[in-house]
């Protein structure tokens, strides 16, 4: 299908994207790499009079690492996190993650900033920065505020980001320990069914600390921090994978849809943390 007719803006600064913003209001919408929205807006489900592209505005792009914490620009794409050494050495999952993405060629264009801030529960990066604890940076009139990823998302397609403000970057401290992002999905460039993301810290041959969150199994990403809390202080045994998982499962709230009935998708969240978990602690 075709979209309803739109006015479309290349600012070249944030102020330029604000001062839109304010002007617009409602009927603005900001775009980076738009495999989001341009399908919803084909499709005429969603009406957006004034389209606003971020691809000239400078400082959006780049990864830094200093002093051990991860900075992301909004519009760093997964092709290019799966392509940088700096990154798979500070922050390896998010390599791991990045590689199950859809496709490479939404991988090419696709934006770290539009995937987090869009606020679909299908999207892979949400819970990911939840396991890790990241911050998001957002500019708007009143200037810049940092939000917890675990405090950021409301409910589906709905965070708690102002209409008038922008995601600039994503930052946080490099993880350390071993990881897993472990997706089951209907074929290849799908949504998860099922998604887990596992950062687990070793000391002593016991958890030291474990950060789990779930991906397409509620509305929102799901960070639980039981399931963490169950890992720790023990050798991660069958016995204490299963009391993750256990905690986990008591944590989402599937519905069912085309992706099978609710049963289903708890049973694949099982089965897809309790690998995740096996598989970072080997890294561990």
């Amino acid at each position: 299908m075709i979209p309803a007719a739109f006015e479309y803006y290349r600012p070249t600064d944030m102020a330029g994207v604000i001062a839109l913003l304010q002007e617009h209001g409602d009927d603005a919408r900001v775009i980076a790499g738009g495999h989001s929205l341009i399908p919803m807006m084909k499709l005429r489900m969603a009406d957006v009079p004034h389209l606003i592209d971020l691809q000239a505005i400078k400082g959006l792009n780049g990864i830094a690492i200093t002093d051990g914490t991860v900075t992301i620009g909004a519009m760093v794409t997964p092709h290019e996190i799966i392509n940088s050494a700096e990154m798979e050495k500070a922050a390896p999952i998010m390599k791991e993650a990045a590689l199950q993405i859809a496709d490479p060629q939404v991988r090419y264009m696709g934006t770290v900033g539009g995937n987090v801030a869009n606020g679909d529960p299908g999207n892979d990066m949400p819970g990911l920065m939840q396991c890790l604890n990241a911050q998001f940076h957002l500019t708007g009139p009143d200037g810049d505020r940092t939000v917890d990823a675990r405090d950021f998302y409301e409910a589906a397609y709905m965070t708690d980001r102002e209409d008038e403000e922008v995601l600039t970057a994503v930052s946080f401290a490099a993880p350390v320990g071993g990881f897993a992002y472990e997706k089951q999905k209907r074929k290849i460039g799908d949504y998860a069914t099922a998604a887990a993301a596992v950062q687990i810290s070793k000391e002593g041959g016991k958890v030291a600390a474990a950060s789990i969150a779930m991906t397409n199994l509620s509305d929102t990403p799901v960070w639980s921090d039981s399931a963490g809390a169950a890992l720790v202080g023990t050798a991660c045994d069958d016995a204490a994978v299963k009391a993750a998982v256990t905690a986990m499962l008591g944590d989402i709230d599937p519905t069912e849809d085309n992706r099978g009935p609710v049963a289903f998708k708890r049973h694949a969240a099982g089965i897809v943390l309790g690998r995740a978990i096996t598989r970072a602690w080997s890294r561990a």
